[in-house]
């Protein structure tokens, strides 16, 4: 018997929510040497949730990729904020055009309660753009897990 039964933790996202997430992970990452992480968490413990997409880019050692091209899609779902952000190698063949218009395509699909479908949709233009400017070479080995980080 709980103690406290009403303190029951709700899941951020559904099993299959989850299920599907990954696997556009997965998908968008196929035939690139590109990284894609999703990182999840009700609240941004930062005025900026640029700052805090950074610390989580590094805490999960993104910077580390062998041609600098790992991108971060940080959603905060109560606070209402995202940031994406790509590591150096990506952001120099993409520019700031580019994660504006992936910015707008989140915007556009959070305001809509559509979250699920505008995440799933921004990682696929990400792994688009990724197999675009690196594709996947011989050799290639799947450096970041594709699993999604949730902070609660």
């Amino acid at each position: 018997m709980r103690l406290f039964p009403f303190s029951k933790k709700r899941e951020i996202f559904s099993e299959a929510d989850k299920n599907k997430l990954v696997q556009a992970i997965r998908v968008a990452e196929r035939l690139t040497s590109g990284e894609i992480r999703l990182f999840v968490e009700n609240h941004c413990s930062y005025v900026d949730p640029m700052d805090r997409a950074r610390q989580a880019f590094v805490s999960l050692g993104m910077e580390k990729t062998k041609q600098r091209n790992g991108v971060l899609v940080y959603v905060a779902l109560k606070d209402h904020q995202f940031a994406i952000l790509g590591d150096q190698g990506i952001h120099d063949k993409v520019g700031n055009d580019f994660w504006q218009k992936e910015a707008t395509l989140l915007k556009t699909h959070f305001q809509g309660n559509q979250i699920i479908e505008g995440i799933e949709e921004c990682i696929r233009e990400i792994g688009e753009s990724l197999r675009t400017h690196f594709p996947h070479e011989a050799g290639d080995a799947n450096e970041l897990p594709d699993d999604i980080v949730f902070s609660i």
